[in-house]
């Protein structure tokens, strides 16, 4: 994967930098904020083989790119630094609803704490398993330090929020920082601890009453705290003299902040968090079966359009208020349906490239990562994406029944079964999960095997009787270029060998030019002139590509003598090119001619003859 490369298109079809107010990435999607969306183009997005989708929802434009979301993310830092600009709050879209401003906010703060987010979490699962199985002791070393790498994230939570939430509100990350570590100090948790024992007098601040809680794992305090710094913050600066600005701004950051936390917003923010959870289990108390059955058939239609990330805060809150969590294991039949489906597309399809890109999309699904097996083979199939959500419906009614939880924050994955072990070791909550999740990855991968795939004309006519050709309407391409033929699956580009832009054939060049194949309209130039799509009069989208990744080349050694929009015969000169200065150049110049939209015709054939010369019969077009 060329990361540099496929960095540089999104960047131009998201706009460009100036259009890009911030980007922040999660497992699998560029999530940019846009200041013009009418300045992207989507569809070009959807049709760059580096994308998987494209997505918006929350005021995001994501872009979903896969497992390698990192490195293309770093590329396109490298390219622009845009990953390391906080997002300047002040220049929001006023006219972005609130639902979509708080899915933005939530998965900002986030994001970035993700990763280690699961670590954690599975590590915790992992420790549970091994005091369940008798391999440790709670009271040895080993498990003590190992327990102290899985719980310091989340003990200290305050810090590590306060950091992301500092910078997604635009303000000094290092103050919002220190705030969530005077909410975690250790003379606060022992003034906590004070507070709850028999008799124990009150404290105050300049005469007002404290009301100590702890505050190790909270979400919601330190995200609010966070926010009124970052607003005070340029207050402060607009009266502070310059000279002074760098610390006393901080100072009274500080000073207003920390003790406004501890006498208003932290009780306020823990009642509303204790309000959430007590809430949440209300509604799940009133009947778990369909609580389950609701999450596990809807929970990837929301990750489709990111709004999932609404869900995060409320999870880990439950495991701050309650110390369980019930939502987790109701997204694992979710998660593993949308598996199972792929896994019966895969042992069904009769497509290489669709067995493939399934193949890798159920390795990735099992570690908790659907949006590949999501984009890539169930949604566009429709009836394995079905199958998968009736699948998780079922499994998660079958696990909301055992009343099942999980005891520690991390993603929906295979590892989720050790986070579900209770401190007293396996129960009917355990065997429940692992039931509810094997009846809807078994359900979905049989459903999707026998009903899922629906037949291609192509597959249909391999079982078909054969048809006489002249009986299908032709349609005819002639050779853009005089040189020889080479099968499109020998080219040296995976794009074009796999076939993944359409049927077609590829030429070596004889002599530098390239004139119409069919009447029509051109349709597409590259500004590098290397490449240029026509439409033909009959409706075939042709892509005319000279060379392998001469896009390098900046258009240097080529001459267009058209441009997008005009209307050209056959035999038209289209472009010239120096041949011997390419070669010279490093670059091969085997020139693929596809028919992009391959899939509106029965067949695409080509000519068995070579060498070609330019308006020679070349593919034939079979409706």
């Amino acid at each position: 994967m060329k990361y540099q490369e496929v960095a540089s298109e999104i960047l131009a079809g998201v706009g460009g930098r100036d259009n890009v107010k911030s980007l922040v990435h999660c497992a699998t999607r560029l999530r940019f904020k846009l200041r013009e969306r009418s300045k992207a183009d989507a569809e070009a997005l959807k049709k760059n083989p580096g994308v998987i989708m494209v997505v918006e929802s929350g005021g995001q434009f994501q872009v979903v790119v896969g497992n390698h979301v990192g490195e293309v993310y770093k590329a396109l830092n490298t390219l622009t630094e845009l990953g390391d600009e906080a997002p300047n709050t002040a220049d929001e879209d006023k006219k972005e609803n609130l639902f979509s401003r708080f899915i933005d906010i939530v998965s900002g703060i986030f994001n970035p704490l993700l990763g280690v987010m699961a670590a954690s979490g599975i590590l915790k699962g992992f420790l549970a398993l091994s005091l369940a199985c008798g391999w440790l002791l709670e009271s040895s070393g080993t498990f003590k330090l190992l327990f102290a790498a899985s719980d310091a994230l989340f003990y200290f939570f305050p810090i590590m929020l306060g950091y992301t939430a500092g910078k997604k509100f635009g303000g000094n990350t290092f103050v919002t920082m220190a705030i969530g570590g005077a909410l975690t100090h250790p003379l606060i948790m022992g003034a906590f601890d004070a507070s709850q024992q028999p008799g124990a007098q009150p404290e105050y601040f300049l005469g007002i009453p404290i009301t100590f809680i702890n505050y190790s794992s909270s979400v919601i305090p330190i995200i609010f705290a966070a926010w009124v710094s970052c607003r005070l913050e340029p207050l402060f600066n607009r009266v502070i003299h310059s000279a002074l600005r760098n610390f006393v701004t901080p100072l009274m950051c500080l000073m207003v902040t920390v003790p406004l936390t501890f006498l208003l917003i932290g009780p306020l923010a823990t009642w509303l968090s204790h309000l959430l959870a007590h809430g949440y289990q209300t509604v799940y108390g009133f009947n778990p079966i369909i609580a389950g059955a609701f999450m596990g058939a809807m929970w990837q239609v929301c990750v489709i359009f990111g709004l999932h990330w609404g869900f995060v805060p409320l999870m880990i809150n439950n495991l701050s208020v309650l110390g369980r969590d019930t939502m987790v294991p109701l997204l694992l039949p979710a998660v593993m349906g949308q598996v199972g489906a792929t896994l019966g597309v895969m042992l069904r399809t009769r497509d290489a490239k669709l067995r493939v890109m399934a193949g890798s999309a159920v390795t990735a699904g099992i570690f908790g990562i659907t949006e590949p097996a999501v984009y890539g083979v169930t949604l566009p199939n429709k009836r394995p994406f079905i199958f998968g959500c009736i699948g998780g419906a079922l499994g998660g009614a079958i696990i909301g029944y055992f009343h099942t939880a999980t005891y520690s924050f991390g993603l929906v994955s295979i590892f989720t079964f050790a986070q579900i072990i209770p401190s007293s070791g396996f129960d009917a909550t355990v065997w429940g999960a692992i039931g509810g999740t094997l009846f809807a990855f078994v359900f979905a991968a049989i459903a999707s095997y026998l009903f899922g795939i629906v037949p291609t004309v192509e597959q249909k006519a391999e079982e078909a009787p054969a048809v006489d050709a002249s009986l299908s309407r032709k349609q005819q391409v002639t050779s853009p270029i005089a040189g020889d033929l080479i099968p499109l699956e020998q080219v040296m580009d995976a794009t074009f060998a796999s076939g993944l832009l359409g049927k077609g054939v590829a030429i070596q060049p004889h002599q530098g030019r390239v004139v119409a194949p069919v009447n029509g309209i051109v349709a597409s130039l590259f500004k590098t002139r290397h490449a240029i799509g026509i439409e033909s009069d009959d409706g075939a989208e042709l892509l005319i590509h000279v060379g392998i990744d001469t896009v390098k080349l900046d258009g240097l050694h080529f001459t267009a003598h058209i441009k997008e929009g005009d209307r050209v015969k056959q035999g038209d000169l289209l472009i010239e090119f120096d041949l011997e200065a390419i070669r010279a150049a490093g670059f091969d110049t085997t020139t693929p001619v596809i028919v992009s939209n391959s899939d509106d015709y029965f067949d695409v054939l080509a000519s068995g003859q070579t060498p070609v010369q330019e308006q020679s019969p070349l593919l034939t077009l079979l409706r």
